[in-house]
């Protein structure tokens, strides 16, 4: 495959942002007076009537804008109803393999994009931020890159299939993948192709930590990016409840190191019930994102959304975040122990007390 083949396809940013514990989805579509879509993705492989989104989030487009030197980027938001806002910037392009890696790297290294989407975001709230519950005053964020290449058509007209795709293009991709203007070694090369799958013999997903790469038609792609962009929401979101529990463990973890008398133990009642409501809180969130989507096990969107979350870090935050949940939940009946041994102790005082009245 020759190195200045024309290429076309979409460069996409995904720029997520954690605004609100929850966003009320009905009362959103009644401020951009849109209505729920029937069934998310629209999956093109088979699959049963429940593979969809339990509630699809709202879209909101947001027109076509400069940023930076790009003339004409799309943008689109999506918010979800766990309190993430996604903004998606794409612009079309026409490349060489050699353009496409550089062009990758420019769009991925681009600090315009995510200053282009907080600021989209901030407007779009002036007028939809009264379907936000308990909106945070500070947002994290998480940024995602998706390079989708359209088929290509070799000598005899038929599409490049991805085991050639990938013994011939395999430095480009990794490079695509990694977000890097410069070769890389032959094993991270490995590293980054070993996470690679197929459906037909002519498409091809690559997936890496900061970006993937997607070979196959737009409209057919569609369902892939959904899921990778399902997948970065739900990092965020661990991200999250990981900075909470770290600031919470740690405040408790003061509190206990001070030296106890008699009446702080009453003090562990309240303390005790405020680390109890995080983690219900956690877990509300963990059982709304997990069911969010529903898939049939062995299902393609399945494995790709499992290989998705893999190597982007969901796996990882989330048993962080289990870790602290079961170090607070020890934390939490300890501080109930100490609270009752404390009441324990004041009633038998008063007791003696009125004997000793008596």
């Amino acid at each position: 495959m020759e190195s200045q083949t024309r290429l076309t396809g979409t460069l996409r940013a995904l720029l997520q942002f954690d605004v609100a514990e929850a966003i009320e989805l009905g009362a959103l579509h009644t401020i951009l007076g849109t209505s729920p879509s029937r069934r998310e993705p629209a999956f093109r492989h088979p699959s049963p009537e429940y593979v969809r989104f339990e509630r699809p989030p709202v879209i909101e487009h947001a027109g076509s804008r400069p940023v930076g030197t790009d003339p004409a980027v799309e943008a689109r938001i999506r918010y979800f109803d766990y309190g993430v806002a996604s903004v998606e910037l794409q612009m079309s392009f026409k490349a060489s393999w050699d353009e496409l890696v550089l062009l990758a790297h420019r769009w991925i290294m681009s600090p315009e994009l995510e200053t282009c989407a907080n600021d989209l975001l901030k407007e779009s709230l002036k007028r939809t931020g009264s379907a936000l519950r308990n909106s945070y005053p500070n947002w994290i964020s998480e940024d995602y890159y998706i390079v989708q290449v359209d088929p290509i058509s070799s000598a005899d007209g038929s599409p490049v299939s991805s085991e050639s795709l990938l013994r011939d293009r395999g430095p480009s991709i990794a490079q695509i993948v990694r977000g890097e203007d410069m070769p890389l070694s032959t094993s991270e090369r490995q590293e980054v192709l070993q996470s690679s799958m197929s459906y037909h013999p002519t498409d091809l997903l690559v997936v890496g930590w900061v970006a993937a790469f997607i070979y196959d038609g737009r409209a057919d792609a569609a369902p892939t990016i959904d899921l990778l962009e399902y997948a970065n929401t739900q990092l965020l979101e661990f991200r999250y409840y990981d900075d909470v529990l770290t600031d919470v463990l740690a405040d408790v973890y003061k509190r206990l190191e001070k030296r106890r008398s008699m009446w702080s133990r009453w003090r562990f009642a309240r303390d005790a019930e405020s680390l109890n409501t995080i983690r219900l809180d956690y877990q509300e969130l963990a059982e709304r994102t997990d069911n969010a989507i529903k898939f049939l096990s062995d299902m393609f969107y399945a494995r790709a959304y499992r290989l998705a979350a893999a190597r982007i870090g969901v796996s990882d935050y989330r048993n962080l975040v289990t870790d602290k949940l079961n170090t607070a939940r020890d934390l939490y009946e300890s501080m109930v122990n100490e609270f009752h041994q404390g009441r324990a102790f004041f009633l038998e005082f008063i007791v003696v007390i009125i004997l000793l009245i008596e």
